[in-house]
């Protein structure tokens, strides 16, 4: 009889658990095809022919499993999962040099990990400057069965925004590289969903099509009356972006995969990296279109704006709406955009406060400098490059001569230092080491902005941070005083993101937990700051982890 009664216990139990963990597999080729996303032809790196990639969908909880082909001939690639915390799984975070081996030319390579939350991600090439080449797409958890989210709509849409170069991403890196230093500039064309337009009128070499249908608006097609929830995310290699609907107030709930207390906007600013969810109602004239716009701030605007067609149904998808693009607002009203930043607070419901003190204040100094006459960017007056064999393996392994052992620098001389000039010692150091975290401990991260080489220059940094999520405790305009600021940090509802910008001339405050067993990238997400050293590395925890698989290993002094 006991045995009866626990019976539909155990198959309830075995039932729940097949409907709510899920695995997701995924076989994709990455290779070059000719594409016009913008009109122009050009070579861009492609998932199964289309670029951007496929859109990885599941629920929180499921585990997704990617088998990729490596078909680019004579480029290493590897994919990072942004966004994802990879628990349990350090090896999958896809970033060369720090978790893994390159996947090279004509090799295979499987990442298999779980979604740990619910939200709006993203996942990029992770290897040199190839996510300018076109490698990115969009991650949506969706909540586990039986919850909801904090507002109602009736349908959900996504949208990516990029910039989009017509030079090779090989040209580019070649250029920050070498002497003398040759800049990316800025971007050709905007992208919507890799869809944007150039002025073909222009071209003096190539191949440039207007009618091409690659490069046709996106459409965002609506019903008059109904809610509508849009999952934003930009992929920018350099720019930041101001995102309007024509003549449509936005509600703002989402960030990086946590709800916020909703904030309406008219247009919304974001940064390379950033992911949120907006809440627009169809509430306007239903007989005509609008314009869905993306334009340039934080950097001079050289750039036409890029849009899409915000469809009312049943007007036709390619009406052109009456009005004149959206300009957006003032490139460089810094304040709008800190104000923004600093409305960003967590939802009253979903507030997980993060702890009252913590255990150590990494101080980092943003500059520009030179080394060897090479234009470099630093933090602490170091500019990071990565190592030849990937720290995870390196640490795990007990590989000491693989890395420099001496621990980065915590802090530079903010006393003295003056953020608004040119570096007094523009010359700076390479190095590849890192910041050792005791594990479970609490860390206070304050990133600080300076004026670059040139006079009267500052620029925005936005900052990821892997496997984990950060309170975004402060913000501040000026130099961080690392004795009076923290009073002032918020420490009751901060927002926890995994990426967040630091205005010029201003410092931007983090604090998280070293609770996930790995070593963590945390770098500037503008694709050439990264490349010429702006970044860092954490380790915690590494004896916790598990056995390394052998597929990440390979290269440097690490053996298969």
């Amino acid at each position: 009889m006991a045995l009866v009664a626990i019976l539909p216990f155990f198959l309830l139990m075995s039932f729940s658990s097949s409907i709510e963990a899920k695995t997701h597999f995924h076989n994709w080729d990455i290779a070059y095809k000719l594409k016009s996303p913008d009109c122009f032809q050009k070579l861009a790196i492609t998932i199964n022919g289309g670029t951007p990639g496929p859109t990885i969908d599941a629920q929180q909880g499921d585990t997704v499993v990617v088998k990729l082909h490596n078909k680019l001939f004579t480029e290493n690639i590897a994919i990072h999962w942004h966004g994802i915390l990879q628990i349990g799984t350090p090896w999958s975070d896809g970033t060369e040099g720090v978790t893994q081996c390159p996947i090279l030319p004509g090799e295979t390579f499987v990442y298999s990990f779980v979604v740990d939350h619910a939200g709006t991600f993203i996942y990029h090439a992770h290897y040199g400057m190839q996510r300018s080449a076109g490698l990115y797409g969009l991650i949506r958890v969706a909540l586990p069965p039986g919850e909801v989210e904090p507002f109602k709509y009736d349908s959900d849409q996504s949208l990516i925004l990029n910039d989009w170069w017509h030079k090779s991403a090989y040209e580019q890196s070649l250029g920050l590289s070498s002497l003398p230093f040759g800049w990316v500039n800025e971007p050709d064309s905007l992208l919507i969903n890799g869809r944007g337009r150039f002025n073909c009128s222009s071209v003096q070499g190539g191949t440039c099509n207007a009618t091409n249908p690659e490069c046709a608006p996106y459409v965002i097609s609506v019903v008059p009356g109904r809610t509508y929830r849009l999952r934003i995310a930009s992929v920018t290699s350099l720019s930041a972006f101001n995102f309007q609907i024509e003549g449509h107030n936005m509600t703002v709930v989402e960030a990086d995969g946590h709800f916020v207390r909703p904030i309406v906007v008219s247009s919304l600013y974001i940064y390379s990296g950033e992911t949120y969810s907006v809440i627009v109602k169809a509430d306007q004239d239903p007989s005509r279109n609008y314009w869905a716009a993306v334009n340039v701030v934080s950097r001079k605007p050289q750039t036409p704006t890029g849009f899409a067609i915000f469809n009312y149904y049943p007007n036709h998808p390619m009406k052109t709406p009456p009005t004149i693009l959206p300009l957006g607002p003032l490139w460089n009203d810094t304040a709008s955009r800190l104000k923004q930043d600093m409305a960003l607070r967590a939802h009253s419901d979903y507030n997980n406060p993060p702890p009252g003190t913590s255990d150590r204040l990494i101080l980092l100094l943003n500059t520009q400098n030179r080394i060897n006459g090479y234009t470099r960017w630093s933090v602490n007056n170091v500019s990071f490059i990565l190592p030849h064999t990937p720290y995870l393996i390196a640490l795990k392994e007990r590989l000491r001569n693989v890395f420099d052992q001496k621990p980065a620098p915590d802090t530079y001389d903010y006393k003295t230092y003056d953020i608004h000039q040119a570096p007094p010692n523009p010359n700076a150091t390479y190095s590849d080491s890192i910041y050792r975290l005791k594990f479970n401990s609490t860390v206070d991260v304050v990133l600080q902005n300076a004026n670059t080489l040139n006079a009267n220059n500052c620029e925005t940094h936005p900052w990821h941070l892997h496997g984990h999520d950060f309170w975004v405790v402060g913000h501040g305009v000026g130099k961080f005083d690392p004795e009076k600021d923290p009073k002032g940090f918020n420490l009751v509802d901060p927002i926890e993101k995994n990426t967040a910008a630091v205005q010029p001339y201003s410092w931007t405050a983090f604090r998280f937990r070293a609770d996930n067993p790995g070593v963590w990238a945390f770098h500037c997400h503008i694709e050439s700051h990264f490349f010429m050293g702006m970044g860092v590395v954490f380790e915690e925890g590494v004896h916790r982890v598990g056995k390394l698989p052998s597929r990440i290993k390979g290269c440097g002094a690490s053996r298969v």
